[in-house]
């Protein structure tokens, strides 16, 4: 069959489907993209002409793109994505933060970015970085280390062999993450006799690997021998559709459940074995647990900084980790026994191995305890205080309220993810989507519109600081013309809340974080005459101006009521803290300074660094 690269490319990418426990669906849901010259004349034809094999979604900034796919990848369980095209320079390195985010996070994201003349005939072409070390180098050569794998395809025969070694990768949980192929826009509009096979419908089978039995036979006797054991749920739990499998081994063993970010609802919020978040945005319940745990199962999970409190948390003397996990790389992590293994295959088989096992009664007691005084700190946290403007964790209250229990919260960086992990209460583990391995702003927006592409059945609100709606706020006007709605919740206050509370915790007086005009003696002017609900409307979305816990909640239910992708206003008071998590996050201080405010933070600093610790 005679085609052009590009066209051959969309008939691929249109016939590839993933299969797992009998479910089976297409892998590629569509294709976001913006043309220029690059991709317009071969990627961009090739939509055009076989628009049934990829539908095509016009995006306005190439980072949003990649962050909609990986919003779409996370919602669908890693079993379906979206593509992403781009033209050559800008519009290829625009995608670079997008796709660390999505390796970061463990999700697959196909980037496919113009590139430079194969045959260097007309070179320099515009856009293009001349190295005078190569000329096989171009700004692509930036996807490399944010990317798991990486190919330029130089001449026609080469892409079967690329497209093979992407679906590899996008399909394995183990090793999944951003694949670009840099396509050079003279090779995408070449011609070449590909075989029919290419263009035949091929299933990529996700695997469910099997813990091997000595790794669950240690684990086992390791668990058997615990007295405070606690359980860590990770983001491999909600992948896996392994909630179910957790709640039985928690319900037969007692053990308490704590969540990452990325785990946080594969135990209902009011489960009786659910302690909530765990780390440095966790609950005072879980933190405490885990202080005092001598075992701690992590199931799923990567161990961030966050999680472990920057390795200040798992404190009891001997403490010792069984960590189950579908990467190699992972389960490794703090000198644990590893269980190489799906989520749900790991937990099934650690029940069956632990057999009659069962926490004492004291022990579950004290956990139900403290779950019980952190559930009145949140009510609390929650509860209208008739003050203006609001308190962030008020907006989180009305939004958890008014919600229904399939609807998905989604949100990234800034103050609100914190908060969210603490305070939010999640009946359904897709009803949470916060991205926290890369927390990066700019990412809500995007994301809730790959979300809501993903499950148009669900409501799907949008959380988003002033701070990164100004980062990105373009797929607002996506959205609209889609005909896709989102209710999204714009928290203003004026500046960058999370990065001010963090500046003066390390003594640097909430410097250079205040959205204020220049004075004589710096940015410490009046606020800035920014109207950010007009700017909304300006992109085409409907928008409610919300005033106090009451109207809040009233413009909420009209947003769920209305059609179309609604914005609700809201002015937040950046001082008001949530409720703390008792646990630390390594943020290093300045070791000398002419600040006492520095100093003092310094020496809180040498006194926190303390309670860190290696697990070997």
């Amino acid at each position: 069959m005679r085609l052009t690269v590009g066209q051959a490319l969309v008939r691929f990418l249109g016939v590839q489907y993933s299969e797992r426990d009998g479910e089976r669906r297409r892998f590629f849901a569509g294709c976001l993209g913006i043309f220029g010259h690059g991709n317009v004349a071969g990627v961009g034809q090739a939509l055009l002409e076989r628009a049934g094999d990829l539908p095509y979604y016009m995006a306005r900034n190439e980072q949003a793109m990649v962050h909609a796919a990986a919003g779409f990848a996370r919602m669908s369980d890693r079993l379906a994505t979206l593509a992403c095209t781009s033209s050559i320079g800008p519009g290829a390195t625009n995608m670079v933060t997008g796709a660390a985010l999505a390796t970061i996070n463990r999700l697959p994201v196909l980037l496919l970015p113009g590139d430079v003349f194969a045959t260097r005939a007309a070179n320099p072409v515009l856009q293009e970085l001349e190295d005078a070390r190569s000329y096989d180098v171009s700004v692509n050569d930036c996807f490399k280390p944010v990317s798991r794998y990486w190919d330029r395809v130089n001449r026609a025969e080469q892409l079967p062999g690329a497209l093979l070694a992407a679906m590899r990768v996008l399909t394995d949980p183990a090793e999944t993450g951003a694949v670009t192929l840099a396509l050079p826009q003279d090779v995408q509009a070449e011609a070449y006799d590909w075989p029919e096979e290419l263009f035949a419908r091929r299933v990529w089978r996700i695997a469910r690997p099997v813990p091997e039995p000595a790794a669950l036979q240690e684990a086992s006797a390791v668990l058997r021998a615990a007295e405070r054991p606690l359980i860590v749920a990770g983001g491999g739990v909600v992948y896996a559709r392994a909630g179910e499998d957790l709640r039985v081994l928690a319900e037969g063993t007692g053990i308490p459940v704590a969540e990452t970010q990325a785990g946080k609802g594969a135990l209902p919020w009011d489960h009786a074995c659910a302690v909530g978040a765990i780390g440095a945005t966790g609950t005072t319940a879980a933190n405490a647990l885990a202080r005092d745990a001598d075992v701690v199962v992590g199931i799923g999970t990567r161990y961030s900084d966050f999680t472990t409190a920057s390795h200040s948390l798992f404190g009891a003397p001997g403490v010792k980790f069984v960590n189950v996990n579908v990467a190699g790389f992972d389960a490794a992590k703090l000198a644990g026994v590893c269980v190489v293994a799906d989520a749900r295959e790991g937990i099934r088989g650690l029940h069956a191995a632990v057999g009659g096992y069962r926490v004492s009664a004291a022990y579950r007691d004290r956990a139900r305890a403290l779950m019980a005084d952190w559930n009145a700190k949140v009510d609390q946290a929650y509860a209208p205080q008739d003050a203006r403007p609001l308190a962030q964790c008020e907006v989180i209250g009305a939004v958890n309220e008014v919600s229904g229990p399939r609807d998905v919260v989604v949100c990234a960086a800034g103050s609100m993810p914190g908060d969210l992990h603490k305070l939010w209460r999640a009946s359904d583990p897709k009803g949470y989507h916060v991205e926290y391995g890369y927390s990066c702003m700019g990412y809500e927006i995007a994301g809730g519109l790959g979300v809501k592409m993903a499950a148009p059945d669900r409501e799907v609100f949008v959380l988003v600081g002033d701070g990164s709606y100004l980062m990105m706020a373009q797929e607002l006007a996506t959205a609209v013309a889609e005909g896709i709605k989102l209710i999204v919740v714009l928290v203003q206050n004026h500046g960058y809340a999370s990065i001010g509370n963090l500046s003066e915790s390390v003594g640097a007086q909430r410097f250079g974080t205040r959205y204020r005009a220049r004075t004589a003696t710096g940015l410490d002017g009046e606020p800035l005459p920014v109207d950010l609900a007009a700017n909304a409307a300006s992109l085409g979305a409907d928008v409610i101006r919300a005033d106090g816990a009451d109207d809040l909640r009233d413009a909420l239910r009209k947003a769920i009521a209305a059609s179309r992708t609604t914005v609700v206003h809201v002015e937040t008071d950046p001082l008001v803290q949530a409720p703390g998590s008792d646990a630390w996050w390594d943020v290093p201080v300045a070791e000398v300074s002419e600040l006492d405010s520095t100093r003092e933070a310094r020496a809180r600093y040498e006194v926190d660094r303390r309670t860190r610790r290696h697990h070997l």
